[in-house]
């Protein structure tokens, strides 16, 4: 229950953070990913990512594969899991693989069998985009983590 408790705390408190820093941009489309699993070693972490991007407007869907890190608390195993986010921007205006680039935000997530966490990050061509969760990640295994994140992403061109 207190672990429950936590992990919505957490995700609330990051939550609230989101709202303000996303105000006045326009949602692109969604980015899927699939994350690998893998054990945490207190300090740091880096898991493989594979995305589709998939716009709200005009043109087709772009493959990125990638590496998620994390640098802080991090300790546990987990299994693969998904994570959705919503692509933001200022402008509209962007061309294939755009999406490419590093990505940093800071992350609160917490599995104990089954859990989620949340993860808001800033980054791409010239900083252009922010990434903000919209389907929190379902993964299982045992994991706690509260660290800086970061996300590279590399347009695949399949």
């Amino acid at each position: 229950m207190i672990k429950k408790l936590g992990c919505a705390a957490a995700l609330a408190t990051t939550m609230f953070a989101v709202a303000p820093a996303s105000a006045g941009k326009l949602q692109l489309g969604t980015l899927d990913c699939t994350i690998d699993g893998g054990t945490a070693y207190i300090v740091a972490s880096n898991k493989g990512v594979s995305c589709v991007f998939r716009p709200h407007h005009h043109g087709p869907s772009e493959v990125y594969t990638g590496v998620i890190s994390k640098i802080g608390l991090d300790v546990g195993q987990t299994h693969q899991g998904q994570l959705v986010w919503a692509v933001l921007a200022a402008t509209r205006d962007r061309d294939g693989g755009d999406l490419a680039g590093s990505y940093y935000g800071l992350n609160a997530e917490a599995s104990v069998v089954t859990g989620g966490g949340a993860n808001l990050l800033v980054g791409g061509l010239d900083s252009a985009f922010m990434l903000e969760p919209l389907s929190v990640q379902a993964q299982t295994g045992v994991n706690l983590a509260v660290a800086v994140t970061s996300l590279q992403l590399i347009h695949s061109f399949k």
